[in-house]
């Protein structure tokens, strides 16, 4: 009989420990602790405590009563590292001494780790996005010194890593990088991860263990977000039977991990396989069909085109001819670097920004809203209540068919009770964020352009606002770095890689980053175009037609078509897909009796942590296939 595995020591405890603001008990009387070997996401609402409790941890806040044992790290002595959503860099110091200290060249030069950490957040080891490793941090956007602060803790590899939001201000590929850094290379022993996040695909990335922060105290629930959600639906199930549970929004968020792309590529699906009986009586998914229908009636069949359009900043081509043609009812995501022109494309899309060449048509019915990353536009509004700002857009909207009341839509975006007479000027971040959507939405638009909709929100407000989504009818362009929030809402994903044109994703997010590992530079580089040659801009490089769907999508000349294939390169490729699908085939049936491993195994971690190895190189074999699958499929044509 084996040994029984030795317990992981645990590098902080907390014992009744309490913190109170003013008259709110923020943690009361928490008991909890973190393992070595641990990842830890934490989750809640906005002002719930999570920060709060990420600095106890740390040991920089005092707590009003309780007790907090550090122990001895891998080290002897425990090494913490926080990363917090305030900014603590020295203006003075130059990025170099920032991240390194005084060290010499060669010790942290030479080492593989460190340059990892470098090429994945600050684009080289000479860090070029941000000016070099003599720039000085003063000058630096937000964006770029919080980049600088989390590279700065990945570099000195402290036993205890806590992170606040660290993917703010990450594009989608630095948060793949991340998470991938996090879950595999951090593997040193006696150390564990502790990350307050909303960004759902990356809590299914790195934790192992999910923290919700609610009412002072902290309740743990094994996996990552999918993980989390199916186990709060068993809680919600167990506490009453009544219908209008049945039919909350955990239920409905649990459907769709079980019939989308995350419930096939997250780490923890096997725990969605094991919901099939709990969501039995699951609300419908959303019916493209239909809302298209309802759009296209109330659209017409003209929405916004963009012809040819270029949008130049200075010297540089952002928008490079591109001719794309919003149908009604179309739901596209965007994603891209930072730099690359994600919001100028929105903006040229709404006719905020003027065209350097082409033309912009509009259809006579489009009654269009955009959300910017700004929330400024509430400041003339502060003295105004919440539902007061929400009422003098419209009283009622119609949603999902029926009207609803302004306040009852407020109240499923967070805005609940004595909450909704709370004055504008006195709100969050995350609460102006809400208030700014609704505000949008009351306006009933039958095009929404949204650009980076999750920023301050928490995750119980994201669902909510999917949930809200889901039932609207139009046209819907979104913005995101978060994988999870445009897999939700979206048909389809396209890219814009920084050459100046937009690129279809057939194979969604994972494509693009397929598209990315593949590019030698960054946009932002200094040195790096951020451009395929030939270069954006030149009259041999048209921008891509995105399509309206189930149009097919014609590269004009020089846009990167290659000569047609033979006779015998189409036989082969035929015969290449042919294997490939019985691969396929294969390998879906190993996954699945491994799923069914798991679900019987799901109490032994040992069994768990060998069997979910296992379907991760599975994952990376099916991935590979599918590549290969989309190579032969573009010569068969």
């Amino acid at each position: 009989m084996p040994p029984a595995p030795r317990a992981q020591p645990a590098l902080v405890s907390l014992e009744r420990v309490t913190v109170v603001h003013g008259i709110a008990h923020v943690l009361d009387e928490l008991s909890t602790g973190v393992l070595a070997g641990q990842r830890i996401g934490v989750v809640g609402r906005n002002g719930g405590g999570k920060s709060t409790l990420l600095r106890v941890l740390a040991g920089v806040q005092d707590v009003d009563s309780g007790r907090v044992t550090r122990a001895g790290g891998a080290t002897g002595t425990l090494t913490v590292g926080l990363l917090a959503q305030d900014d603590a860099l020295d203006p003075a110091a130059t990025v170099r001494h920032t991240l390194v200290g005084d060290r010499p060249d060669h010790e942290w030069a030479g080492d593989p780790r460190i340059r990892d950490v470098l090429d994945g957040l600050l684009g080289g080891l000479d860090a070029p996005a941000l000016g070099g490793l003599t720039a000085t941090v003063g000058p630096l956007s937000g964006g770029e010194r919080r980049r600088l602060g989390l590279a700065r803790l990945l570099v000195a590899d402290p036993d205890l890593l806590l992170l606040d939001e660290p993917t703010n201000h990450l594009d989608v590929e630095g948060v793949a990088w991340l998470a991938e850094h996090l879950a595999t290379r951090r593997t040193r022993p006696g150390t564990a991860l502790v990350a307050v996040t909303h960004d759902r695909w990356f809590l299914d990335a790195v934790a192992t263990l999910t923290w919700e922060v609610d009412s002072g105290q902290v309740h743990g629930y094994d996996g990552g977000y999918a993980a989390y959600v199916l186990a709060k639906a068993e809680r919600a199930r167990v506490a009453t039977v009544t219908a209008e549970r049945r039919d909350n929004l955990l239920r409905k968020e649990l459907a769709w991990l079980r019939r989308g792309a995350p419930a096939r590529t997250s780490k923890p699906r096997f725990r969605i396989d094991a919901a099939n009986a709990l969501i039995a009586d699951e609300p419908p998914p959303r019916d493209s069909v239909a809302l298209t229908r309802f759009a296209a009636s109330r659209l017409g069949k003209d929405v916004v085109d963009l012809e040819d359009a270029v949008v130049r900043a200075g010297e540089r081509v952002l928008l490079d001819r591109i001719t794309w043609r919003l149908a009604p009812g179309e739901r596209v995501g965007v994603v891209g670097v930072n730099g690359a022109g994600k919001s100028t494309l929105l903006r040229a899309i709404a006719g905020e920004v003027p065209l350097t060449g082409g033309r912009r048509k509009v259809g006579s019915t489009v009654v269009l809203a955009h959300l910017t990353q700004e929330v400024r536009e509430l400041d003339e509004l502060a003295a105004y209540r919440v539902v007061e700002a929400v009422e003098q857009v419209k009283r009622t909207v119609l949603l999902g068919g029926r009207e609803v009341p302004a306040s009852q839509l407020a109240t499923r975006l967070g805005f609940v009770g004595a909450r909704q007479q709370t004055r504008v000027g006195d709100l969050s971040g995350g609460e102006r964020r809400r208030l700014q959507i609704l505000r949008l939405l009351m306006a009933e638009p039958n095009v929404l352009l949204l650009d980076e909709p999750t920023n301050d929100l928490d995750i119980e407000t994201l669902t909510s606002l999917e949930d809200v989504l889901d039932g609207w009818a139009g046209t819907l362009v979104v913005v995101s770095h978060d994988r999870y929030l445009l897999e939700r809402v979206c048909d389809r994903q396209v890219a814009l890689l920084g050459d100046g044109r937009v690129r279809e994703l057939p194979g969604g997010v994972e494509e693009y980053l397929r598209l990315r590992a593949a590019r030698p530079t960054r946009v932002g580089a200094p040195g790096a175009t951020g451009r395929d040659t030939p270069t954006a801009g030149s009259r041999d490089t048209p921008g891509l037609v995105a399509p309206r769907p189930g149009e097919a999508v014609s590269p004009g000349p020089g846009a990167g078509a290659g000569a047609p294939a033979t006779a015998g390169q189409v036989r082969e490729a035929r015969k290449e897909l042919a294997r490939i699908e019985k691969a396929l085939a294969r390998l879906a049936e190993r996954q699945e009796r491994l799923h069914h491993e798991l679900a019987d195994q799901a109490t032994d971690h040992i069994a768990v942590g060998r069997l979910s190895a296992t379907l991760r190189e599975l994952d990376a074999e099916r991935d590979a296939l599918e590549h290969a699958w989309l190579e032969a499929a573009e010569i068969v044509g």
